[in-house]
């Protein structure tokens, strides 16, 4: 599953964004990158199990929704023809 921009900002900001490169190696001294891994791996793992409890939850939904509504049965009387 790719996670992309939603809107045009977000599309526009990717963009400016996207051929930029860090050129400061200290930076990398500062976060460990087994935490950041496993920072980015819980993060993957919240939103897959959100996305998985949001389609149980429009399926629990429709079925209530379905359950609930009630059909009358109509009589319909066909107009009769003009003499």
């Amino acid at each position: 599953m790719a996670v992309g921009a939603r809107d045009k900002i977000d599309k526009e900001l990717v963009r400016k964004y996207a051929k930029l490169k860090m050129d400061n190696p200290d930076t990398t001294k500062l976060v460990d990158s087994q935490k950041m891994l496993d920072a980015m791996n819980d993060y993957a793992m919240m939103s897959r199990n959100m996305i998985q409890m949001n389609s149980k939850l429009k399926d629990i939904c429709s079925n209530v929704t379905s359950k609930s509504v009630v059909y009358l049965k109509l009589n319909f009387i066909p107009p009769r023809p003009r003499k």
